[in-house]
Formats: C-alpha cells, structure tokens, sequence
C-alpha cells in the first residue's frame, strides 16, 4: 500500500535558493516538454510518417541539448527536469483516457515542485539529502516503515515540503476498528457532522471566521503596485492566510474521521452532490468551508486501514425525510425545518439526528443483504484499493 507523508522542510537560505532553482527547472522543463509536444503532434497530423511524441522521446532529446543550449540545468539534480517530463506524459495519458483535461503551461510561484526518485535521496532521521545539496533538516522524522518510492518537494505559501511516499506492508499498520458497531454520519452546514449516536461535529468554520480579515489582506493586495516588493509581500501574506484556512479544515477533518475510523467498523454516509450544492449561491460558500468531500476521501481509507466498511447511500435516499422509528416519509421537508414530529408515530425528530439514524440501519442492512440477509434498498459499498493518500503532517498518528 503506498503511503504519502508531507513533512515540513527547515532549510537555510542557501538551500531555500537551491529548492527554488530545482523547482524552476522542474517548471521549465515541463513547458518546454510541452510545447514541444504540441510542435511534434502537429508536424506528425501533417506527415503521418513521423512518429508521435512521447515522454520518453522527450528526455532523450532533452539530454541530447541541455549541456548546450541548457547548461544551468547541471546546477540542479538530474531528477527534477526528466521527472517534469515523466509527469508530463502521465497528464497525456490521462487526458487520451478521459481522466482529466488537457495538460497546461506551469506559472511561476503556483504549484512550485520537483521530484526525486528512491535512488536520488536518503532519508537519515529528520534530515532528508538530497543530490547536489546535501542534507536538509525536516520538522519530524518519518512515521512509516517500508520501502521508499519517491519523494516530491514543493513550495506552499513560503514554506517547503517534502511529500515522502512510502510502500507499506500489505497488512494495516493501525489497529482494527473498536467494537463499538455501526454509526450513521450526516453531513450538514450548521454542524459539519451529525453521528446517529447523538454526537455533533460542529467544525471549525475557518473560511467565515477569518473572513474579515481574508477581505483585508486582499484588498491590500489590490492597492500595491504590480511587480514592487510590498505586493511581493502582501501576497505572501495572503497566502499564508489561506494555508492557515486550509490547516484549519484539515486538521478538523483528519480528528473526525479519525475518530470515526478508530471507534466503528461500519460507517453509513449519503453520496452528496456537492457540484450541484455549490449552485445555491446562498449556502455555497458554507458548503465549500465544510469540505464534504475531503471528508469522505480521509473515512475511505482510514476505514480501510482499520479493517472497516463505508457503505454509501444513494444520492437520492431519502434519510431526513423518513421516520427512523415507523418508518412513515414526508412528501416534502424544507431546508430551514430542523425538528419535526412523525404524522405516524408522533415522534419528534432532529432533523440531523434522525438522518444519522437511518443512514446507520441503511448501512447494517447492505452488511446483511451481503452475508446473505434481506437488504433496505439501492445502497453500495466502498471498496477501497490501496492507493496514495496524503497523511497530513502532525505530531499526531491517524
């Protein structure tokens, strides 16, 4: 199973100006592995007889004329130009597959990176060496045992990264799931998560609670002069706030699924239309703070760590509207009603509650409509194949 560990960097100027060389040749090789692309595709639409571009043609050409015509490239390890260009040929590949759209030009101070392969790094500690730099100190050391596969170092709002992946064992390396049963998790607004045990995870809001002072940052952004070194450093400090932003979702998110993952082997979600909330251009920017998404990413695989199952509901499965006690469904239930009272039993509900609830019999009943029991409905569960995920940096195991 491979694992990706983002550890912070701690590196001194002079290896700050060498990650960022890196990283521009990185960036430089890939638009002109691109272009070249593009150049080679058309000449080969004119004159079948020409072979079609490939990213192995690339660097051979590349390596043919870089001492020439690009010598600054030498500066700088090997890996970070014919990596870009790998990368390159993996976006053709999934652009010709329909797996994501046509591959663009990379812009200076956007996504600043470089990648090492196993054979051009060691990890010793907290300290990661890299070629043509030697050893850079890392804020911790590496949590994951296993042969190391490659290492991807990037720049976010001024700070530096080392995204280590790692191929682990195929056994989990956490322990399985308590043996507290099945849990139904609704997913909301005004608290992010609803458990059908009565717990609610409000969430940290952090877009709308550092809004006032995200406009004020932009704003002062917009008054600098384009190309001047105060805009240079209002714009770093504009980054840093939406980083913290983004630190903030995070770390929520990792604590609930977490503990989610950790406590219940069966997890019953709903297959949110996220897309089609964002439309709401009422609620949209509430839902985007929430991170519906990233949510249910960090429970597939954490479940699948711990030996655990998530059983997604159908898009349409009506779980706020259904009784969990008799089972009786309302025609119609506004946004705005949080409680209502059941015509059939006269039971009062919480809206989020009786959600979680019946999302929790849903997923024990596709657990038994597996084993060979009678099943509630068009559920499906979440098989997870081992595949990279981010694990979040903190000092705390997931």
């Amino acid at each position: 199973m491979l694992i990706a560990h983002r550890i912070r960097l701690d590196p001194n100027n002079a290896q700050a100006t060498y990650l960022a060389r890196a990283a521009g040749v990185a960036r430089f090789a890939y638009n002109w592995a691109l272009a070249e692309w593009q150049r080679q595709y058309e000449a080969c639409k004119a004159n079948p007889a020409l072979p079609a571009p490939s990213q192995l043609a690339l660097r051979r050409q590349l390596n043919a004329i870089k001492r020439e015509q690009f010598p600054w490239m030498l500066e700088v390890t090997k890996n970070a130009p014919q990596m870009a260009i790998i990368q390159l040929g993996e976006a053709f590949k999934n652009f010709f597959a329909r797996r994501a759209r046509y591959p663009k030009f990379r812009k200076k101070g956007r996504h600043d990176r470089f990648t090492l392969t196993n054979d051009q790094f060691r990890i010793d500690g907290k300290r990661i060496q890299i070629p043509k730099l030697g050893p850079v100190r890392m804020r911790e050391s590496l949590r994951f045992a296993g042969r190391i596969v490659s290492a991807t170092v990037s720049r976010s709002a001024g700070h530096w990264y080392a995204s280590i992946t790692v191929d682990t064992a195929e056994e989990t390396h956490l322990l399985p799931a308590d043996n507290q049963g099945a849990v139904g998790v609704d997913l909301g607004v005004a608290a992010l998560a609803t458990l059908s045990n009565g717990e609610v995870w409000t969430g940290p809001k952090a877009l709308r609670s550092l809004l006032g002072w995200l406009r004020r940052l932009s704003r002062s952004l917009s008054r600098k002069v384009k190309g001047s070194r105060n805009r240079a450093k209002a714009k770093l400090k504009l980054s840093r706030l939406h980083a913290k932003i983004g630190h903030l979702r995070s770390n929520a998110l990792h604590q609930l699924t977490s503990s989610i993952a950790r406590r219940f082997h069966t997890i019953g979600i709903e297959d949110l239309n996220v897309k089609g909330m964002l439309g709401n251009r009422r609620l949209a920017r509430a839902i985007a703070d929430m991170g519906f998404h990233e949510l249910r990413r960090q429970l597939d695989y954490k479940a699948a760590w711990r030996g655990g199952r998530v059983v997604v509901a159908g898009r349409w499965y009506p779980s706020s509207k259904t009784c969990s006690i008799c089972g009786h469904m309302l025609e119609k239930l506004d946004l705005g009603t949080r409680q209502w009272t059941c015509p059939g039993c006269g039971t009062v509900h919480d809206r989020d509650v009786n959600a979680a609830v019946n999302l929790e019999t849903m997923a024990v009943s596709s657990t038994a409509t597996a084993c060979g029991g009678a099943g509630a409905g068009a559920v499906r569960g979440h098989g997870v194949k081992p595949a990279p995920v981010k694990q979040e940096s903190s000092s705390e195991q997931v």
